[in-house]
């Protein structure tokens, strides 16, 4: 329907009105009925919009009803995410934001607003403190020492961004070593892979390891699965001591590089000498490289993916919107070349065959996140960023 200009008449227009008809409109006249918009049924919202009053307002007034007292006006939710019972609820004492902790040099600490936070969980050992908690915008959060491990509402772009473009990219990957990972995430999203035969999930983190199988009911099924072996050591250690080759080495550990015991997995040595010996043939080696913003890429990322691309012959660097962490998180997968015969990389992709490739090889066909488009559109960065990429200087050679 074509609206008429405001100042039709000015410009010589006219409204066309039918023969004998009136102009009607849909507001009620004056000392009609007043408009009823909710059920009868409904009590709980109403909505007066009271006559103007001689010096009034004709403004909205929303009544919603007053707390009562020793009461609250909180959705409450069940907690389909759990199992068990006995689940500890506390109220946090105060309406503050829950405070996370996080990387100075990563930038990886978000600002959730996570008012009235509800522990469902906890659990702790001699080195860390570990919460399962809920919040009013991204649900069940899971948190390691004031640390946002993963959120709810979107740990599946997280993992999926993580692992599946590397499977992908593999023609028939059947091996996994999982640097850290914990949660059970990546472990999970390797094994939706039809050809995975072994995966080795390799983390110290034992504590946390124990919490997550108990509680993230998500990740239950991967835990039990007979292909997943898990190892409670340093994967440095256990790579740089292993004998064993693997067609795909996923990196998911904490971007906290100002820490002693995180900077060793990004120097070059580390990729030299210990990464590229574990590949096979063609293998490929991906990692989640930290924040990869307008203003927060020059920390960790940039870093990482000049590292990588100083080791390596095909370097595949991709980002993708995570909303728990308000910024736009960064991913590098790198590729050992595959002899004399090998003409392929890891830029030479086609959306088609990525779309054949998920239907394929992953059961069920198809991810919540990832499409072939998508993994495509992934490595398209702004100036800003590619600029920073190529110009970053930052290469870290010993530990």
């Amino acid at each position: 329907m074509e609206i008429p200009s405001k100042n039709a008449e000015e410009e010589g227009g006219e409204l066309n009105v039918p023969e004998g008809e009136d102009l009607q409109s849909d507001a009620p006249k004056e000392g009609g009925e007043d408009l009823d918009i909710a059920d009868e049924d409904e009590e709980d919202l109403q909505l007066d919009v009271p006559q103007e009053e001689e010096g009034g307002s004709n403004d909205l007034q929303l009544d919603v009803p007053e707390e009562e007292e020793g009461g609250s006006n909180d959705v409450q939710l069940d907690v389909p995410y759990l199992e068990g019972q006995n689940v500890e609820e506390k109220e946090q004492e105060n309406d503050e934001p829950y405070q996370f902790k996080g990387s100075k040099r990563s930038g990886l600490r978000p600002s959730i607003k996570a008012k009235r936070t509800r522990v469902l969980r906890e659990g702790s050992s001699e080195s860390k403190d570990i919460r399962l908690l809920e919040t009013e915008s991204l649900g069940k959060i899971l948190v390691s020492d004031g640390k946002l491990l993963s959120a709810e509402k979107d740990e599946f772009i997280l993992h999926e961004c993580l692992v599946h473009p590397a499977l992908l990219f593999h023609h028939n990957p059947k091996s996994v070593f999982i640097m850290g990972g914990a949660q059970g995430s990546s472990a999970r999203e390797v094994l939706k892979h039809k050809t995975i035969e072994k995966v080795v999930m390799c983390t110290n983190d034992e504590e946390l390891v124990n919490f997550c199988r108990t509680n993230l009911t998500k990740n239950k099924e991967a835990f039990r699965r007979e292909e997943l072996h898990l190892v409670f050591k340093h994967s440095m250690n256990e790579l740089e001591n292993s004998k064993q080759k693997f067609d795909v080495i996923v990196g998911d550990l904490e971007q906290h590089l100002e820490e002693d015991a995180c900077v060793m997995p990004y120097t070059r040595s580390f990729y030299e000498k210990i990464i590229k010996p574990r590949l096979n043939p063609m293998g490929i080696f991906v990692t989640l490289a930290g924040p990869a913003g307008v203003f927060t890429h020059k920390g960790t990322f940039t870093s990482i993916y000049q590292t990588l691309n100083s080791c390596f012959q095909y370097v595949r660097p991709y980002h993708a919107h995570v909303p728990s962490y308000e910024d736009i998180i960064g991913w590098v997968m790198a590729r050992t070349p595959g002899g004399a015969a090998d003409e392929t990389n890891l830029n030479q992709c086609d959306i088609d065959m990525l779309d054949r490739q998920i239907i394929t090889k992953i059961e069920g066909g198809e991810l919540q996140y990832l499409s072939g488009a998508t993994i495509v559109g992934s490595s398209l960065f702004n100036k800003i960023v590619s600029s920073g990429m190529m110009n970053e200087t930052d290469i870290p050679k010993e530990d």
